[in-house]
């Protein structure tokens, strides 16, 4: 099977955040050599594995695959708008924009058969360090701050992390992501074991709250959160940053593979330039950023794909002094509260990041 046709193979499969989770959990170490042979349905693969991507006689371009976390949404707007508008070809290259298997884009850059993809640190604490160290690196945070939190119907009276006892919680049953929860409960004078855990994962949340299936759900407010806003929902929401500024970790971030960055950082150089323009330009003008999105992706709601861009036109950079930036004391807290928790081995300063290419 060609490259092309087997992550257009993968594309086809459903993919929620909790999947992610999951195979990250699981060891994404163990993955990353089957990840292709998982989506092709066990179809060989033609990829020759390098991580430097391959040169395009004809056009005398780069070619590099950057793979997606999720279907399209508009955490990636910055990478369309940046092809469509020709940034990525300026730069020297020839970008594909794939979405990823059902374990995530981890695997697929870590063994080479992409160059970058779109990850979570959060995710990223299960490879960091310990035995499975994965061979990637965040090059660029594509939002500023941690924008998920917890958003529940106003009449069940969640108005803090306390309030979620004796309420229903949709968990993806992930170690970190309950500690977070166990966290801020607790922060809120709450007792954890109250909170009712309903192993689920929601891929409409309106849908989940109007039906009571939960009472509570971890969302990400870009899309999530302004899709329950959309619907009228009456809503509350805290989030985690605001609830211990340990939990302002970076979700999501451009992650690269360590040997292009070893051997060839001029091109991860170019992307990340590149890819910058692209989001200066959704945060300059997120009507149009949004219509270069639906350009790409006609299948989502041009409304929520509007709104969406309108909020995290404040977001991607917020007060950072460049897009991408990643604050090493940030990343190095978080990770250093996944350790202390017991989620992971301990983790070095600075493990898993590199701020030598936002300029």
């Amino acid at each position: 099977m060609h490259q092309h046709d087997l992550f257009a193979a993968c594309a086809k499969r459903p993919i929620s955040r909790r999947s992610l989770v999951r195979a990250s959990i699981a060891g994404l170490g163990m993955m990353g050599a089957t990840a292709l042979a998982g989506c092709s349905n066990g179809a060989g693969s033609t990829a020759s594995g390098s991580s430097a991507g391959s040169a395009d006689a004809g056009s005398g371009l780069r070619k590099v695959t950057f793979v997606l976390d999720w279907t399209p949404n508009t955490n990636h707007t910055g990478v369309y708008v940046a092809s469509q508008k020709g940034y990525y070809k300026d730069a020297g290259l020839d970008v594909e924009i794939v979405q990823g298997p059902e374990n995530g884009a981890d695997s697929l850059v870590a063994t080479g058969e992409a160059q970058f993809g779109v990850s979570f640190q959060d995710t990223m604490a299960s490879y960091v360090s310990g035995d499975s160290v994965l061979p990637v690196t965040a090059v660029a945070a594509i939002i500023q701050h941690n924008t998920s939190g917890i958003i529940s119907r106003k009449d069940k009276g969640i108005t803090g992390p306390a309030k979620m006892m004796d309420h229903t919680y949709a968990t993806w049953e992930m170690p970190i992501e309950q500690g977070v929860i166990q966290r801020c409960v607790e922060a809120d004078g709450g007792d954890f074991s109250r909170v009712q855990m309903v192993p689920s994962t929601v891929t409409d949340e309106v849908t989940a709250l109007q039906t009571d299936q939960v009472d509570a759900i971890w969302i990400y407010w870009a899309w999530a959160g302004v899709k329950c806003q959309l619907a009228g929902i009456d809503y509350n929401y805290f989030a985690f940053a605001d609830i211990d500024p340990v939990f302002d970790f970076y979700t999501p971030v451009i992650i690269a593979n360590n040997d292009l960055i070893d051997s060839d950082p001029d091109v991860v150089q170019a992307f990340v330039d590149a890819t910058r323009k692209g989001y200066e330009d959704c945060i300059s003008d997120p009507d149009g950023a949004a219509e270069v999105l639906l350009a790409a992706a006609p299948e989502l709601d041009s409304e929520l794909v509007h709104a969406s861009q309108e909020y995290l036109a404040d977001q991607y950079q917020a007060d950072a002094p460049s897009w991408g930036e990643i604050d090493q004391s940030r990343w190095d807290a978080f990770f250093s509260w996944v350790s202390e928790q017991g989620f992971a081995p301990e983790i070095a300063s600075g493990a898993g990041m590199t701020d030598s290419f936002i300029a």
